[in-house]
This record gives structure tokens, sequence and C-alpha cells, in this order.
């Protein structure tokens, strides 16, 4: 292959091509011979998966890529994240964390060499360990040993359906135990029933705290 491909050659080769496809001109003595569309395709899963994140409480979600920006807006777009960005450095991910920190805790998911440094700055850092590099796996607090988002989405709801429980079962069992407090000391319970009311409680928080299994 040799020569330079024109302009004119390359606008008829291109024609219908998608504009967020990254293409390689291919010349023979000059003339067109031909293009190479590259193209990412979203994962069949992504929209069910963001829609399972937002019914799980995630407020913002937004796509920081290393690729073209209008690669990037072009999927963000149809996935509908609240933000997307393109032709990020690993450092500029970085501060795409640092700034996202502003308006809460930022859970990072990434799988390339270039998203340990982000990983590694998130409040929670999330590795697809099933294809994704090492170095990413290591950077990270948690690895989905499955390239399949679904399974963080349900651990959220999980997370968020266990603290609810230890926080029923924190307040519930203070509280009543102030109150049996609070009756021992005016002479309402004697000593003997007061023990046995404590021992009830814990059990009964004890059994309330159990339902996180399920």
């Amino acid at each position: 292959m040799s020569g330079t491909l024109t302009g004119g050659g390359f606008a008829e080769l291109s024609r219908g091509v998608p504009g967020d496809a990254m293409t390689v001109a291919v010349a023979v003595d000059g003339s067109p011979a031909g293009l190479i569309v590259l193209q990412d395709r979203v994962r069949k899963d992504a929209q069910q998966s963001l829609d399972a994140f937002r019914t799980a409480g995630i407020t913002r979600i937004v796509l920081a890529s290393g690729d073209r920006n209008d690669i990037a807006l072009a999927v963000g777009t149809d996935l509908g994240v609240d933000l997307a960005l393109g032709q990020l450095t690993p450092s500029e991910k970085v501060s795409v964390v640092q700034h996202e920190a502003v308006n809460g805790p930022v859970m990072m998911v990434g799988d390339g060499v270039n998203d340990a440094p982000a990983l590694a700055a998130a409040d929670v850092g999330v590795a697809m360990g099933a294809r994704g590099a090492a170095a990413s796996s290591e950077a990270s607090g948690v690895v989905l040993l499955v390239d399949a988002l679904a399974p963080l989405a349900k651990a959220i709801l999980i997370a968020k359906r266990t603290r609810l429980i230890a926080l029923q079962s924190v307040f519930v069992g203070l509280g009543l135990s102030l109150i049996a407090m609070v009756a021992a000391a005016f002479g309402l319970l004697p000593p003997v029933e007061g023990a046995l009311l404590q021992e009830v409680i814990d059990v009964a928080v004890i059994l309330n705290a159990l339902r996180a299994l399920r």
C-alpha cells in the first residue's frame, strides 16, 4: 500500500458510516481501496443495568471514557446517563471522581489499566475482573468475577437493606433498654424482671437482625 488517499475518495468511502465510529482508510497506489470501520457496541445488558442502578438509589451516573468525545456522547445519550465525557486521560478520570465527590460518595466502575487511578480515588472502586486488567482489580475495593453489572446493582440493594435492618436493631434495642432502665429507676420494674426483660429485648433484636440473611 502506498500513496495518499484524497479527501474526495475518503468521503465516497465513508458515506453511510456512523458518525461515532472510528475509521481507517486503506489505499493502493494512491487510489481508495477500502475503509475499515471500528465501532464499540454497547453491552446488551447496559441499559437494564443502569435502570437497576437507578432503582437501587443511584441518582447520578457519569460516563468517563478515554474514547473520542463524539463516541462517548453518542453512547451516553443512548443510555441516558447524566453526563458523558470523552478523551479522558487517567489523571483526568481521577479529577472527574474528585469533582463528583462534591455530590456525595462516588462509586467508580472500570476494567482497564487507565481506570486504575480513578478506581483507587473513588469511595468505592469496582473492577470488572472477569476480563479486566489486573491493575484495575488491584486498585479497586470490589472485584466482580462475572462479566456483568447486574450483580452489582443487586449487591447495592442487599447492602442498603442490611444497613436498614442493622439500624432498626440498634435503635429499637437501645430504645427498649432505655425505657426499661427508666422504669427500674422509678421502682416500677424489679431487678429479676428487669434482667429477664433485657434478655427478651436482646433476643428480639437478634431475631430482627437475622432478617438480613434472607
